[in-house]
Order: C-alpha cells, then sequence, then structure tokens
C-alpha cells in the first residue's frame, strides 16, 4: 500500500529537522507531507529545501496560523488526489513517538482507523500537569458518554486512516479543530460502519516549542460533541 506521514507545523523547527529522517528511515515505502502554516521560524523554508532533494518529502505551505483541523484536511485532500492507501497523522513535537507507525501497520489489513491511544492501558501519559491530564482523560469520558463512542481517547492525534475513510466522510463539512477536530472525524468514521482500533501509546509533552492548546479548543470540543450527537440524530450528518 501506499503511506504517507501528514505532520501539520507551526514554527516546530528545532523538532523537523530530527523528526523527519527518523520517519524516513523506518520503511523506504513511506512518505512525508509537511503542512506549514507559513511558520515564522523557518519551518516551511527548510522543508522546502529537503523536498528538492528527496522527492519522499513533500509540502504544502499555507497563508498563516490557519488551525490544526483544516491542516489535517488540507493532507487528506492530498493523499486522496495523489494515490495513497495509507495517511498516518501525527505532531511535531515529538509527543508521538515515530516507531509506534509499525505498530499501526501490523492493523491496517484488519482495520480502518487505528488510533494511538493513551487510556487504554491506564493513562500513559509523561509530563503533563496534573490538571491538564485530569482535563484530558475527562474530556473523553465525556465524549464517551455524549456520543457513544466506543474508544476511551478520541482527542488523541496520532492514527491511521486507510483511504475509504476518507473518501467515505465529508471533508468539506469538517469544520473543528484541536480536541473537537480529532472527536469529529473518529465519530464520523464510526458512524459509517468502519473498523477503529485502538493501539496502547505512551504519549509524553512536547520536548521543544510551545503548546497550541488553549481555552476556545477546550470549548469547541465541549460543545461540539453535542452537534455531532444531535445532527447524526436529525440523519444531517455528513
Amino acid at each position: 500500500m501506499k503511506q504517507i506521514v501528514i505532520i501539520p507545523t507551526y514554527n516546530e523547527f528545532n523538532n523537523i529537522q530530527k523528526l523527519i529522517p527518523q520517519v524516513l528511515d523506518l520503511y523506504s515505502d513511506l512518505d512525508i507531507l509537511i503542512v506549514d502554516d507559513n511558520s515564522p521560524d523557518g519551518t516551511g523554508k527548510y522543508i522546502e529545501e529537503l523536498s528538492k532533494k528527496n522527492s519522499r518529502i513533500k509540502l504544502i505551505t499555507r497563508k498563516g496560523k490557519l488551525g490544526l483541523g483544516t491542516a489535517y484536511v488540507e493532507g487528506y485532500r492530498y493523499i486522496l488526489a495523489n494515490g495513497y492507501d495509507v495517511a498516518f497523522q501525527m505532531d511535531a513535537d515529538y509527543s508521538h513517538d515515530p516507531k509506534e507507525i509499525s505498530n499501526f501497520r501490523k492493523y491496517l489489513n484488519e482495520y480502518d482507523l487505528i488510533i494511538g491511544s493513551r487510556y487504554i492501558q491506564g493513562v500513559n501519559v509523561i509530563n503533563w500537569p496534573m490538571r491538564r491530564l485530569l482535563l484530558s482523560y475527562f474530556a473523553n469520558y465525556y465524549t464517551k458518554i455524549i456520543t457513544g463512542l466506543p474508544i476511551k481517547d478520541s482527542t488523541g492525534g496520532f492514527k491511521a486512516f486507510r483511504r475509504e475513510v476518507l473518501e467515505a466522510i465529508d471533508l468539506d463539512h469538517i469544520k473543528s479543530n484541536g480536541y473537537a477536530f480529532q472527536i469529529e472525524m473518529n465519530y464520523k468514521a464510526w458512524i459509517k460502519g468502519f473498523k477503529l482500533k485502538e493501539v496502547s501509546i505512551i504519549f509524553m509533552d512536547r520536548v521543544a516549542g510551545t503548546s497550541k492548546m488553549s481555552k476556545k479548543i477546550v470549548r469547541e470540543a465541549i460543545t461540539r460533541v453535542w452537534k455531532l450527537r444531535f445532527r447524526h440524530m436529525l440523519g444531517i450528518l455528513k
């Protein structure tokens, strides 16, 4: 299968220099797509130079900081337009260990969406403040109660999608960012009958740079789960 890893970036220059070669070394048939929001620290320009030397490195440069959800949607459109069969997605900040991609690949013949889960085997989170850990844990519990999603980590961003899932979801109607975006993609895949698999991962807080978390992202997630449920009940969820 033709596979690619989508990595959104905004001011991730220090991390991405190390991450890209590590991902490329995993498998010779695995490409990388960086979706950069015009990073002031030169992340996009650095990737542009790398892509000229290595055809496995792809780049989408956007005009500004437009949000995580829209970055992934642009990445999904790219993989659909360019014949990829599988899209992995991960953060650039080393909170996701690229070596876990090997575990995801084991399940791609049986499942349609593989989710790297921090909570499927206890709590596997390192270096998070207790306040943020509790927020994340209970946000996932809240999501499960409201939507019925049969997974323990709906908000994590380390995943693998088979092409068929992305083709079935109307990407024009994905409006969420942050936590809510991850929930929305999982929920829509589930209600469309695709098979979801949680794989245990260890999540480590970012090594360098600053977090993109905000109160707005949290509020969006709280309200979005209700919108998803009601739109599904009304038969208008796409």
